[in-house]
């Protein structure tokens, strides 16, 4: 969940900088930027693959077990994160298009480590803690987040000192030095170092024992998995052909398809709720966080983008993200970890819609007050309550 995080949000940290590097003006007021529909999909193309990949997965995953199918998604992650920063071409377009060709095969290879590590993380906790331990592994979307705003600042403040450039209005070409093409690619690229130092790890770990004993039907692997994973010897009992015919029966009593009239009445109300929640919570976080950028210049957080540099443009944008990530993103999550099994789901799933829609009214009605100077302390702050209480609520 950490690279899946820092996969996803890194490249609202360098779109501005990809307008101005491809699609400079010469003698325009303004630096250059992607067109709207670029932009979009620039941005967008990843949560396409990751829609087509948590589907494909999600299923795989039941069909060849969670371990082998978890070491797929990491090696597609690890190499489209290479590819995306590779990505070449001989006109501007062309790059767009390569870089968005491997972003959605990015997003296809995230979309399978969701469902999968959310399943695997639930399949080996105890009931008595699941929820914490589930929550703690979204948690690291928090820092996934967190951690793109910082390599970025550490790259753009490398580069910067040792490419020193003027602002856009003083000097427009010289205002994007050639070598910040460099800077966008290598933060893309950063991401693959994550995914890489957890494979071993992966490759390690064994299936979960609901896995083995329930769909493959090896009772014994189970109990070896478990004991590893427990430390502790688990003896997995003699075999009995009477009573695996009774398990057979049992199992079959309780294996039904997704789109089966059994599901539909056992589970189809809960699979409306929680998939109807979760679809309006990422219309406000997703494009929240997608988009982070635009609404900090809006309300003239970020100055702009002909008074900076390009480098400097990323530099702030990233400082900014990361305050937000910071002081609202992070803490939600952690306090969903601690107190999620102590005052249940339910009351922090509605109390966390609740002050979201409060904090977002608070920001929409008086919007023209916050553009105003000196109020933009107090928009950050209800901007970064907003994502306190999405994950201190329903994104947990």
């Amino acid at each position: 969940f950490f690279t899946d995080a820092y996969d996803l949000f890194c490249i609202s940290l360098v779109t501005k900088l990809l307008g101005r590097i491809y699609y400079y003006r010469e003698g325009a007021d303004a630096p250059g930027s992607l067109p709207p529909n670029l932009a979009a999909a620039v941005n967008g193309v990843a949560f396409c693959g990751t829609l087509s990949g948590q589907l494909f997965f999600g299923w795989l995953g039941d069909r060849m077990g969670r371990k082998r199918v978890y070491g797929m998604t990491l090696m597609c992650m690890v190499l489209c994160s290479i590819a995306s920063g590779l990505s070449f071409g001989s006109t501007p377009g062309s790059v767009m298009a390569t870089l968005c060709f491997f972003r959605f095969w990015l997003g296809f290879g995230i979309g399978g480590d969701y469902p999968l590590s959310a399943t695997i993380m639930s399949e080996y906790a105890n009931k008595k803690t699941r929820g914490g331990f589930i929550a703690a592994v979204f948690a690291m979307q928090g820092f996934g987040i967190l951690t793109g705003g910082v390599v970025t600042l550490i790259v753009s403040a490398a580069f910067r000192a040792a490419f020193p450039t003027q602002a856009y209005q003083d000097a427009p070409l010289a205002s994007t030095p050639a070598q910040a093409d460099f800077v966008w690619r290598f933060i893309l690229m950063f991401g693959a170092v994550p995914a890489l130092m957890t494979y071993y790890w992966r490759m390690k770990m064994p299936e979960t024992a609901r896995y083995t004993a329930l769909v493959a039907k090896n009772a014994k692997q189970a109990a070896a998995d478990m004991s590893k994973v427990l430390q502790v010897d688990i003896g997995a009992e003699e075999e009995d052909p009477k009573a695996n015919d009774g398990v057979g029966a049992a199992d079959d009593r309780n294996s039904f398809g997704l789109f089966s009239g059994e599901f539909l009445r056992r589970h189809g109300l809960h699979l409306l709720g929680t998939a109807t929640c979760w679809f309006l919570l990422d219309i406000a976080f997703y494009s929240q966080n997608l988009f982070q950028k635009d609404i900090f210049t809006a309300i003239n957080w970020i100055p702009k983008a002909k008074t900076m540099s390009a480098l400097e443009e990323v530099h702030r944008i990233a400082r900014a993200q990361t305050l937000i990530a910071l002081c609202g993103t992070v803490p939600g999550y952690w306090f969903t970890v601690a107190l999620i099994d102590r005052i249940g789901r339910f009351w922090i799933q509605l109390g966390g819609f609740f002050f979201m829609a409060v904090f977002m009214l608070g920001l929409a009605f008086p919007y023209h007050h916050w553009t105003t100077p000196g109020n933009h302390i107090g928009f950050v702050v209800l901007y970064a309550l907003t994502f306190f209480f999405a994950n201190f609520g329903p994104n947990a």
